[in-house]
């Protein structure tokens, strides 16, 4: 409910998400009688959640369970700089998985610096030579143990692309340990053997996880 140029963050990530023009729906799914009425006030969609969830993919599994959709894309409410060119991207690899063997899909974007490399706050993906995640974690993967081998660092950008068949069995699976240890919703999926597919972008935006973050959007906004 910050400020961002005007408006709650809230509001516009859902503008953004709207105006991507991908979407058949676009909704924002809260527990929150406050985030509900500002969005319902610009004439968006709100569902309201019921129940208790540790996670955002609980939440939306809840939300979408009597939807008839094949894809489901969440957006986190604090990612006002999505960008239509990567969420075309990760659709299209869902388009072509003609054997539907794709389970979930998301966003990746290369770092360098290893301030944000060593910052819990950024969470890290390392992939196979196909692109399908490998792990995630707060802490630096792979750890630069020869400093001679060059490798790259990914950063995990917080959109998700769901096979609903998938998000519904996220629900019903207990979380494990890796997920419990790390916080990261995204282990649970392949603690469980199902298949990740990352996309590779360059547009970095800006998560607002911290105050430094919400002052760095404003900049970036102006």
């Amino acid at each position: 409910m910050q400020d961002l140029g005007g408006k709650p963050v809230i509001v516009r990530t859902y503008e953004a998400a709207v105006n991507t023009g991908l979407f058949d729906e676009v909704y924002v799914v809260t527990d929150s009688p406050i985030i509900s009425e500002v969005i319902e006030n610009i004439g968006g969609n709100v569902i309201m959640s019921k129940k208790t969830h540790e996670s955002g993919s609980d939440r939306i599994a809840e939300a979408v369970e009597n939807m008839e959709v094949d894809i489901v894309i969440n957006v986190q409410g604090d990612e006002p700089f999505i960008d239509a060119d990567s969420l075309a991207k990760i659709i299209k690899v869902f388009k072509n998985d003609e054997e539907k063997e794709i389970d979930l899909g998301s966003l990746m974007t290369p770092i360098t610096d290893w301030e944000e490399i060593s910052n819990p706050n950024t969470v890290k993906v390392v992939v196979d030579n196909q692109g399908f995640a490998l792990y995630f974690s707060r802490s630096p993967i792979p750890y630069p143990r020869d400093k001679e081998v060059d490798a790259t660092y990914y950063k995990h950008k917080g959109v998700y692309v769901f096979r609903k068949r998938a998000l519904m069995d996220f629900q019903r699976l207990k979380m494990l340990p890796l997920e419990a240890k790390e916080k990261i919703e995204a282990i649970r999926f392949l603690e469980y053997g199902k298949k990740i597919k990352m996309v590779e972008t360059h547009v970095t935006g800006i998560e607002i996880d911290t105050p430094e973050d919400l002052e760095r959007a404003r900049k970036v906004w102006k």
